[in-house]
């Protein structure tokens, strides 16, 4: 069989992607049947991309459907074994890139007829609703935080076994209410390769009228859901759970 951690990391970070910032593009790029739906409309089809996600990511190999360098190493700070590191961080980063390809193809006629470049980038990558780096990456990591501490809880033994498939729903919630209640001063990268794979697709795509990468903001959706990973990480193995 071909499927493997590195191929069901690589699918199910694929999936995350095409579907998640599909959303985006479906509710900025004009003429689209979606324009306009709104940030409930954005965060739910996030959380229906993670859930679907990790179901992929689980069937083409990867039982810990991590799709997150962050969740990736905040496991590994939890439980002291990085063996997996080198394996998931690049199959996930490879299919964000991939993922963001498919959505351009995807709205492909869309790109010439939206007009603000701004709305292009924000089909790929995070930007902040006001610029404040300090606060910009407290929020990132803050978020992050919350993600590897919920889906911690989700799997906890405290909780209780879950039936079989359940989990990645829960997940998908988990990153829906992140997104309603923690979202709106970043747009929620809480995962490096989320925003690291689209933007460097944005830079090297052929996109009609795309504008600036903004590069120059790129490090933070990079290095604060890392960080906000190792410390939940941290916090799980000193509380012991």
């Amino acid at each position: 069989m071909l499927i493997s951690p590195f191929i069901g990391e690589f699918l199910g970070t694929t999936i995350l992607i095409l579907m998640g910032n599909g959303v985006v593009a479906n509710n900025l790029l004009q003429d689209s049947k979606g324009q306009n739906g709104g940030w409930m409309t954005i965060t739910t089809g996030w959380g229906f991309a993670v859930m679907t996600a990790v179901f992929v990511s689980i069937t083409f190999g990867s039982a810990d459907a991590h799709l997150n360098p962050a969740i990736t190493l905040g496991v590994a700070f939890r439980t002291d074994d990085f063996s997996k590191v080198s394996t998931y961080i690049p199959a996930q980063l490879l299919g964000a890139f991939l993922g963001a390809v498919l959505v351009w193809l995807q709205y492909l006629p869309h790109w010439r007829r939206t007009t603000d470049p701004g709305l292009k980038l924000a089909c790929f990558s995070t930007s902040p609703a006001i610029r404040h780096a300090g606060a910009n990456f407290l929020s990132e990591a803050l978020a992050t935080a919350v993600l590897i501490i919920g889906a911690a809880a989700i799997g906890s033994r405290s909780v209780g076994t879950l039936p079989a498939g359940v989990g990645p729903f829960l997940v998908g919630a988990l990153v829906w209410g992140i997104g309603l209640s923690l979202g709106g001063s970043t747009g929620y990268a809480i995962n490096p390769v989320r925003d690291l794979g689209p933007r460097l697709a944005h830079m090297l795509l052929p996109i009609a009228g795309k504008g600036k990468s903004e590069w120059d903001y790129a490090w933070i959706p990079v290095i604060a859901p890392i960080v906000g990973g190792i410390m939940a990480g941290l916090m799980l193995k000193w509380f012991g759970v």
